[in-house]
């Protein structure tokens, strides 16, 4: 398999999902909450039959291998936030949920994830929530998220952001996420997908999942966020370690 090369100059804020979206406006009258009963019947089909799917997607795919998701086990009456490296544009929205099994798994996504013509109802009823491009609307996405934990679901993050394929490392990523777990005093664990050989020349995903991680509550909330992101960066970085096949390497270039 031949490797490719990407350049890049910018770790927090490039972009190579090859994607051309423009995305809506999340504003204050952006509805985050369905309470229409045909909308919940015809989510709860979706996502049965998205489920089967993302199953078939994976083992074909990828042949996705997860390791440590006993320990969501202990976890399923509460909810709870999964941090996940962004490393495929479909992929990622699919490997948290499988080994919830029955827990509702929601992801906070950017605009472009429910601007896309055709998708955009599949994506919300999918679980997605986008952030809010304006303070207008802030109120609403956190009290979605409130409502979706006190409902005993989770909630997956990307707290890299952007999406790079099949890269190999963690990317830096801010602390400013690790505030809803913290708010709202729930567990937080971290999936990291890594790539590695199988077959001759054939790549698969192996996922690691760790956790629960909790903050330092001796500490204020500002240092309780960077000590939680702190926790959860480096076990991702260790867990990249298993990464033994570079299908495309990342070269920075000034």
């Amino acid at each position: 398999m031949e490797q490719k090369i990407i350049y890049y100059k910018d770790e927090l804020n490039d972009e190579f999902s090859g994607a051309n979206i423009t995305p809506i406006v999340i504003d204050e009258n952006y509805k985050y909450i369905h309470k229409n009963i045909f909308w919940k019947i015809a989510s709860l089909v979706v996502n049965s039959v998205l489920f089967i799917i993302k199953r078939i997607y994976l083992n074909l795919k990828f042949k996705v291998k997860y390791i440590g998701k006993e320990k969501l086990k202990n976890y399923k009456d509460t909810g709870y936030f999964v941090y996940v490296n962004h490393t495929q544009p479909l992929a990622d929205t699919c490997i948290p949920s499988i080994p919830m099994l029955f827990k509702k798994n929601y992801f906070i996504v950017n605009p472009e994830n429910v601007s896309m013509k055709g998708l955009k109802t599949i994506v919300q009823m999918a679980g997605a929530i986008p952030i809010p491009s304006n303070k207008k609307a802030m109120k609403n996405f956190i009290s979605t998220i409130e409502r979706k934990i006190e409902e005993k679901s989770a909630i997956t993050i990307y707290p890299e952001a952007h999406i790079w394929p099949y890269c190999t490392k963690i990317r830096p990523f801010k602390a400013v996420s690790f505030k809803y777990p913290i708010d709202l005093e729930k567990p937080v664990f971290c999936m990291t997908n890594t790539y590695q050989k199988y077959s001759k020349n054939k790549i698969r995903i192996v996922t690691y999942i760790d956790g629960p991680f909790f903050p330092d509550k001796g500490l204020e909330k500002k240092e309780q966020k960077q000590n939680l992101r702190d926790k959860v960066y480096n076990c991702m970085v260790e867990r990249s370690k298993n990464n033994n096949i570079e299908y495309i390497k990342y070269i920075f270039k000034e």
